[in-house]
């Protein structure tokens, strides 16, 4: 059984293998806000058990074993914020940290029964995929909205950046996932877009956002 920092460091290095490609000490030290020497005492000892592959001042990744080993730990995070909100009443924003400590507990037929409760839903709150009882996980097929033209209709879908203080900005603009969107203009010197959706004729969302919001067409 892996200890939680180890833990820890296999969903980092999943997260960030994802979207890097390779990913070096220095990336994940950052990543983990830990020192330079303290990561490479950890990938070591990941490497002992099989869980990585790593030679001084090259990338590190993961084995199969390490991605599987990674893929279930993000299943357990993402079941419980499903949970959390479907069963619980919790808002999307709140649910993270209560995840964080979840995650941890080693008990697959805690997090089986949980997704049977639920119906075995494919998403997590924010729309990303939640991987099956074997680690394997679908690839998302949504863009950002930021991709898009005026007059273009979509459907939010999942979201690229879910930390808190986004999620209570989406409530306040009563956004959420499902909800239609019509792009009406698009502001050409900084990105911004002006959008249209139920009860709001002509919001306006800066590009920064627009890139968090991935979307599929209607």
């Amino acid at each position: 059984m892996a200890s939680q920092t180890e833990e820890n460091y296999l969903k980092t290095l999943y997260a960030l293998a994802n979207q890097k490609g390779e990913v070096t000490i220095s990336e994940l030290s950052a990543s983990l806000k830990v020192s330079n020497p303290t990561v490479n005492s950890m990938v070591k000892n990941l490497k002992k058990q099989g869980l990585v592959k790593y030679e001084k001042y090259k990338p590190i990744t993961l084995t199969a074993k390490g991605e599987k080993a990674a893929a279930l730990i993000i299943r357990k995070h993402r079941l419980t914020e499903m949970y959390l909100v479907e069963k619980m009443g919790f808002g999307w924003e709140q649910v993270h940290e209560i995840a964080e400590q979840v995650e941890h507990i080693d008990s697959p037929a805690f997090f089986e029964r949980m997704d049977e409760l639920m119906g075995r839903p494919p998403i997590d709150p924010h729309g990303s995929p939640i991987p099956d009882k074997d680690g394997k996980i679908a690839q998302e097929q949504f863009e950002p909205l930021s991709n898009y033209k005026p007059g273009t209709s979509l459907k939010l879908a999942a979201l690229s950046h879910s930390s808190a203080e986004f999620l209570k900005f989406l409530n306040s603009r009563e956004l959420s996932l499902g909800t239609h969107l019509k792009i009406k203009s698009v502001e050409p010197f900084d990105g911004s877009m002006v959008v249209a959706y139920k009860g709001h004729p002509a919001e306006t969302f800066t590009r920064t956002v627009c890139e968090k919001l991935l979307v599929e067409p209607q």
